[in-house]
């Protein structure tokens, strides 16, 4: 599984230890020094069968920042793609990538239905 991550992220550091603490491998991403590329973006919204919009870390400061919340209903999926490829911290996080899913952010009891 591919865990990516923003390390200095308080929700992020749970979701570590969730993964750890139940022994759960993974191979960890640094979401600000490793963005994911468009394509990645693309593939794993497909998997997840989620809405483009629910990649964007709308609590962030960027996300604030460039007005998006009334921006972002008007992009096209290709330009909200470019977005989310060119700044990290943009993107939702933690992101968990497994063979078959994709979950964003950290809800525990998400988490443990997908994780057993």
């Amino acid at each position: 599984m591919l865990f990516i991550c923003y390390p200095k992220c308080s929700t992020c550091k749970k979701a570590q230890a969730y993964l750890e603490e139940r022994g759960i491998p993974f191979t960890r991403r640094d979401i600000k020094l490793e963005t994911p590329n468009a394509e990645e973006l693309r593939r794993w919204q497909q998997m997840s069968g989620l809405p483009l919009k629910k990649f964007f870390n709308t609590s962030g400061l960027s996300y604030k920042a460039l007005g998006l919340k009334d921006k972002l209903p008007h992009m096209t999926e290709e330009e909200q793609l470019a977005l989310l490829s060119g700044d990290g911290m943009l993107i939702k996080r933690p992101l968990l990538v497994g063979d078959d899913f994709v979950l964003t952010g950290f809800r525990q009891a998400e988490w443990e239905a997908r994780l057993g």
